[in-house]
């Protein structure tokens, strides 16, 4: 079996987000790290190819984005993924998820995994649909908000998060699935896997190499535009009441809660 994980590179969510008002995009420019719901996709599939109840050849992790997104990459494999593949490309930029999906399916089906994994969303756009969009180009099963796996009679014997608590599912592969970040604690990589990660096989495409339609792709080619951005108004400062009378502290603070009905 061979596992594709989908992974991000996002920004880091120490930083402040903000959209760059000359694109309309999220502004990227600044510290950027794997997206964390993707560690557990990552941490899902070694414990698949680690359990020994399947037989699991390579992990390979798999992303769309600028040159520095090999760092996510980095991060994937020094996680345990035995080789990457970068799909980057100028033509790509601005694609919205339908035009995403599209095109990591077509490095998908170069790399004809058994089983794709990625995380339930991602830390930045919080969408939730990509795997669904991937699945539906490569015409597999999908299932999502996943938060166990069990090899059963050579299916994946799933349990997902629902509206009204648990659904089990049994599902065969090939398929894709994204993981919830309850269905496992991610390891932290070692010194050494840290260390060897740049030497670990990395795969550089661009969208010619995937045989991407220019058309479906970028900007141009996306389904959804996204119109003018403001900025939340300025919270005004609070109310400060200097207590040097007890009672009467007590009554102003009682007077503001009651005029906006909070008493």
């Amino acid at each position: 079996m061979k596992i594709c994980v989908l992974v991000k590179q996002v920004p880091d969510a120490a930083v402040a987000k903000r959209i760059d008002p000359s694109t309309s995009r999220l502004d990227r420019s600044g510290e950027t790290n794997l997206n964390p719901f993707d560690t557990h996709a990552i941490e899902a599939a070694m414990q698949l190819k680690e359990g020994g109840a399947i037989a699991v050849e390579e992990v390979v992790a798999v992303t769309m984005g600028p040159e520095n997104a090999v760092r996510a990459l980095h991060k994937a494999v020094s996680l345990g993924a035995d080789r990457s593949v970068h799909l980057c490309d100028d033509g790509l930029v601005g694609s919205d998820v339908a035009a995403t999906g599209y095109a990591l399916a077509k490095v998908l089906e170069r790399e004809k995994p058994d089983l794709v994994l990625l995380g339930q969303q991602s830390d930045d756009g919080e969408c939730y649909t990509i795997g669904a969009v991937v699945a539906d180009h490569l015409q597999m099963p999908s299932l999502t908000q996943v938060i166990k796996i069990d090899v059963e009679d050579g299916n994946l014997r799933c349990e997902r998060q629902a509206e009204y608590g648990y659904d089990t599912v049994s599902v065969q592969i090939p398929a894709v699935i994204s993981v919830g970040d309850a269905i496992n604690e991610p390891r932290y990589p070692s010194l050494k896997a840290i260390m060897g990660a740049k030497k670990k096989p990395l795969d550089a495409l661009g969208s010619a190499d995937a045989g991407i339609d220019a058309a479906m792709v970028g900007a141009d080619g996306s389904r959804v535009s996204c119109g003018d951005f403001k900025s939340p108004p300025a919270k005004g400062s609070g109310t400060i009441i200097e207590d040097e009378d007890t009672n009467e502290t007590v009554e102003k603070i009682v007077a503001w809660l009651d005029e906006r009905k909070l008493i």
